[in-house]
């Protein structure tokens, strides 16, 4: 099993050095995407990522003498991240003309410099002693908060830059062994998904969301308000910017540690659990930040290594199942049902039925059917 763990850079004045690595990466993924495009306009071709190294290879013998500072395998990274995006942007175009997908993936761009906020070490360039981390390349250590030991095998090392301004470790991690078996409950049960309930499961049991954006609203737009007064540019205006940034961090980080927390109660609860998949981006068009700021997307990820941690059965039904319509008992299909009702009788069988508990039934059933 591959584990990520995340730790924050202690405050040091030196990652200043960080920073101006990243900026430089910046500058070679700029001249990698400018090349392709130029490239492209002339021969109506693309260049590999082999081709590219050798070509930023050659960059530092002439004109680019400075770049050798620079660790070698987070250049290549640069360079892979290319050849990903272009290999992604391919694929779905030929995943549209077979009628696979609908999604669409778009070219890759020059990113500016104030996006370009991660490096990755793959194999060496670095030497990692306890809590503390070295950049060979400068000859620099950075000490973290060390919250919680690594298990496994680390593969790659990321730096990241958040919009705050603070630096994060990430060891990625193979070989992870800490799977933690809860005792075995013999429940099972579906969940709905809605936006006046969090999550509705098969049981009757109804999980509110504590909204956190919908909760800071009021001091978003008095950060937001004083960040719009500010002179573009100036001390002020990177301060209010951050402020602004660190008020998003908090939401996220909040409504991040609500989903852990609700998806360890539940593989607890139950020995099988069964969702629906959802339409994200339809439901952001019709209902815009509510949506988001429920974050089904994330909930699931969360809750399916949740699963595979402590030995419970994960699944999912099809976008296309009809969970909300079917009576659970009889199968009768009610097509006269909208949104606005929330309970109904069958015509058929005469089950009185609460919408989302009748979804979350049927959601169980084609689960646990397939």
């Amino acid at each position: 099993m591959s584990k990520t763990y995340k730790y924050k850079l202690q405050s040091q004045k030196n990652t200043l050095k960080l920073g101006n690595m990243l900026d430089d990466m910046w500058h070679i993924h700029v001249h990698i995407m400018t090349l392709q495009r130029r490239y492209y306009r002339r021969h109506k071709k693309n260049i590999s990522a082999y081709r590219m190294n050798r070509h930023v290879t050659k960059l530092k013998r002439t004109t680019k003498p400075h770049w050798r500072q620079l660790p070698s395998q987070v250049i290549q990274d640069v360079v892979l991240r290319y050849g990903k995006a272009y290999d992604a942007f391919f694929k779905n175009i030929k995943e549209r003309e077979a009628g696979l997908t609908t999604r669409k993936v778009g070219r890759p761009h020059i990113k500016p410099r104030h996006k370009y906020n991660s490096m990755t070490f793959t194999q060496k360039g670095y030497t990692i002693y306890d809590n503390r981390f070295k950049v060979n390349c400068i000859d620099t250590w950075y000490s973290f908060h060390k919250h919680r030991e690594m298990k496994g095998e680390i593969k790659t090392i990321t730096i990241k830059r958040d919009r705050c301004g603070d630096y994060w470790i990430c060891f990625s991690c193979d070989n992870v062994d800490d799977s933690e078996p809860f005792a075995k409950t013999d429940k099972r049960a579906g969940f709905d998904f809605g936006l006046t309930t969090f999550l509705t499961s098969s049981d009757g049991g109804k999980i509110e969301s504590p909204q956190f954006l919908k909760k800071s609203l009021n001091k978003l737009r008095s950060l937001s308000q004083a960040f719009s007064c500010k002179v573009k540019g100036s001390g002020n205006w990177y301060r209010a910017l951050r402020a602004v940034c660190r008020q998003y961090r908090d939401i996220s980080n909040r409504r991040l540690d609500w989903h852990w927390k609700l998806a360890t109660h539940l593989c607890r609860e139950y020995d099988a659990l069964v969702f629906e998949t959802l339409n994200i981006d339809g439901m952001k068009r019709l209902w815009g930040r509510k949506v988001s700021d429920l974050s089904f997307a994330q909930f699931l990820p969360i809750m399916e290594q949740k699963c595979a941690k402590h030995g419970k059965t994960f699944k999912q039904v099809g976008k296309w199942t009809a969970t909300t319509k079917p009576c659970s008992d009889c199968g009768y299909k009610n097509k006269d049902l909208t949104l606005l009702d929330r309970q109904w009788i069958c015509p058929e069988c005469g089950t009185h039925h609460d919408r989302d508990i009748n979804a979350a039934i049927n959601i169980k059933q084609a689960g646990l059917a397939a």
